[in-house]
Order: C-alpha cells, then structure tokens, then sequence
C-alpha cells in the first residue's frame, strides 16, 4: 500500500487550520524529541497493549488451538505492541495495518485500539470516519474468523463494535480539546500582533502630527527670518532705524521660534505626562494677534472678519481656519514680498466658516525661495479631515488665492 494509491492518506488532503499536528498547508508539523511526559505515556500504553494480548493469548490457547498458531499469534501480538512507538508518526497507517491484523490474530487487538485512539487525536474526521468503518468491519469479521469460546457471536461484535466507539469518542474530545488550546493560542498571538499594529499606528500618527504642528509653527517664525536676514543683506547701506528694526523682528521671531520648538520637544519627551498645563492651541480669537505679528514684520495686511463672536466658534475648526490663514500670510510673505495680502473670515452657526486669504502679484521679479512645497498639500489634507474643503490656485489679477470652508455645527 503506498500513499499514492490512497490520496486520503495524505497529509494535504487533511489540511485544518487548527490542526495541531498538520501546518496549515497540510504538512506535518516537525515533532519535538520526546519529553520525558511522552516516554511515560508511551510506555504505559506499551504494557496495557501487552497486557490485552498475553490475556487474548490464552483465551486462544483455552480454545484449543495448535501450539504454532498460538506462537505465531504471541509473535505478531508482541510486533504490534512495538510498532505502538510510531503512533504518532503514522497513525492513519498503523491503525489501518492492526485492524486488518486484529482480524485473523486477536492478540493484536489492544494496539489496534490504541492506534484507533491515536488516529482520532492525531487526524481529522475525514480520515478517522474511513480508517473507522474498517475498525467496525474487523469486529464484526474477527469473532466469525478467531471465536471466542467463551462468549457468543453476538455478544462479541456488541463488545468490539462499543469499544471502538470508545476509542474513537475518546480520542475525539482529547483532538477537540487540543484544537481549542491551538485556537486560544492563535488568537492571542493575533491579538498581541493586531495590538502592535494599533501601537504602531498610533505613533505614525502622532509623528504626522507634530510633524505638521513643526511646520505650521516653526514656518511662520523662520520666514520672518528668512526675509529681515536677506533685506539685511541686500541693503547693507539701510537707514540705522531700518536696521535696528529688522534686527528687532529676526531676535524676536528667533526667540519665539526657539519657545515653539521647545515646547513641541517637551511633548516628545512626556507624552504621557499631565503635570503641567496642556500647550495653548490657536483659535479663531487668534487669528488677530497672528495678524497684529505679520504687520509688526513689514507685510501689509488687511484683515476682514464678520464672525460676531469668535470665542463661539468650535475650537478644531478654529485651530484650522487658524493654521490656514498662517501657513497662507507665510506663503504670500515668501513668494510675494512687499505685496498686499487680504484676510477675510467670514460665516456662522450652520453656513460654515469661510477663510480667504489673497495677495497681490509681486511688483517685481522674486528670487526663489527654498521650501518642501508640502504647505498646501498639509491644508488641503487639514481642511478635508476637519469635513470641509480648500482651494488654492492664481487669482485674476495675477496673484495667489487660498480660500476654505469649514463646517460650524448651528
């Protein structure tokens, strides 16, 4: 008999996920050497099979059959309690091959029965309900072929055909048993794995945020640099005054950028701390002093809100609106200094709230200016996960428009 005359044998036709003996591509899994349980186990099956075949020995012997047969069946009796070593290895084999034997040497009847037992711990339904069948057939075949003298026909394959279902029971709740623990396991290792994702997940996000929060912050101060830096470098013959101002403006935007980065880098450091107040978020209330800040900087700004009451504005939405006017007046002060820049804020409970901010075409030709050109696409993804929208393209008149629209609950 080879396995490939019998498909069902093999392992990938048994293939169970939950199977704690196949992979689940139908391998057997490598078996682990012997523990110390398993020699235990192993050889106390060895004698109990032992034990059913030297009483099945002598029952052949008081039924009056001739001392080679009795030999014969002690021989194959003691080979079938020696193959019960492999039952882990081959169970569907050697459950198969101890049946057929059972049939013409009873002695062999204890290992076939412990075979049956490793087969249904060892292998699906699917195979236990074949190899099963044939553990029926040989009860009701063997007390026709070997009798026992001292019990009746009928009342021999009763017996057999219940202590196969025994075997076959038991071996069932000891494989479903195993199952649940294999299920348990696998769930847990699933949990830990779907808790790191989370964890994961939720550092890339926090990442993300205070990656945006750097450059919302930190944009704003460095531009302000970057420009009273390089009017001071192009104007060297400047009026004192002028001097001593943008002087003024490069320590005061230097100092209060160094404050922003210092607190972001204090979240980095606590992030789960609660000692210390929270860092004050930017609203809508702000958004004057932010304006107040670019003129005190040179800009021309002229600002246009209709919000009666901005303190009644929802925070997040007055953090965005916020944001977008700040990363729009930085834009406007890189790519078109000295121009006019129009803010309007306007909306209410219900409409929405409305920020737009425009510039004027430079007057003259402007150097490029460094930048990651990642500002707008930020907005554009702010303004769209605060469940409103933004635009932002060239105006009419040559210039830069950036408007958004952000919902305001009534």
């Amino acid at each position: 008999m080879t396995r490939t005359e019998y498909p069902w044998l093999l392992p990938s036709a048994m293939a169970d996920p939950l199977d704690p003996d196949l992979t689940p591509g139908g391998e057997p899994r490598p078996r682990p050497r012997r523990t110390v349980r398993d020699w235990v186990v192993d050889t106390l099956v060895f004698l109990g099979a032992a034990a059913v075949g030297v009483a099945a020995g002598q029952v052949a012997r008081d039924a009056g059959n001739a001392e080679a047969v009795v030999v014969a069946d002690q021989l194959v009796g003691a080979a079938a309690c020696c193959a019960l070593w492999a039952r882990r290895r081959v169970p569907t084999g050697l459950a198969t091959v101890l049946l057929i034997v059972t049939v013409v040497a009873p002695v062999a009847g204890g290992a076939a029965m412990v075979a049956l037992f490793s087969l249904a711990v060892h292998r699906p339904f699917r195979t236990l309900a074949l190899v099963g069948a044939l553990a029926v057939v040989s009860a009701v075949v063997q007390p026709a072929v070997r009798p026992d003298p001292g019990m009746s026909y009928l009342a021999s394959v009763i017996a057999g055909i219940v202590l196969v279902l025994l075997m076959v029971g038991w071996g069932m709740l000891v494989r479903a048993r195993r199952q649940l623990v294999v299920a348990l396991r696998e769930r847990a290792r699933r949990a830990e794995t779907e808790a790191e994702l989370r964890a994961e997940q939720a550092q890339r996000l926090a990442r993300e945020a205070i990656a945006r929060e750097m450059h919302d912050v930190l944009a704003h101060r460095l531009t302000l640099l970057s420009v009273h830096a390089g009017a001071l470098e192009f104007r060297p013959d400047a009026p004192p005054a002028e001097v001593a101002r943008a002087a003024g403006v490069i320590r005061d935007s230097a100092h209060e950028a160094l404050q922003d980065l210092r607190e972001i880098i204090g979240v980095l450091r606590a992030p789960g701390d609660g000692d210390g107040p929270d860092r004050p978020q930017p609203t809508l209330v702000t958004l004057d002093a932010l304006v107040a800040e670019s003129r005190q900087a040179g800009m021309t700004v002229a600002f246009d809100s209709t919000v009666a009451d901005p303190a009644s504005v929802p925070a997040a939405t007055g953090r965005t609106a916020y944001r977008i006017a700040q990363e729009a007046l930085t834009n406007a002060r890189k790519h078109a200094p000295g121009t006019e820049v129009t803010v309007a804020v306007h909306g209410g409970p219900g409409d929405g709230l409305t920020v737009e901010v425009v510039n004027a075409p430079p007057a003259g030709p402007v150097g490029r200016v460094p930048g990651s050109g990642q500002g707008l696409i930020g907005l554009t993804e702010r303004a769209t996960l605060a469940g409103g929208r933004l635009e932002h393209g060239a105006a009419r008149d040559g210039g830069f428009r950036v408007a958004a629209w952000l919902p305001w609950p009534p």
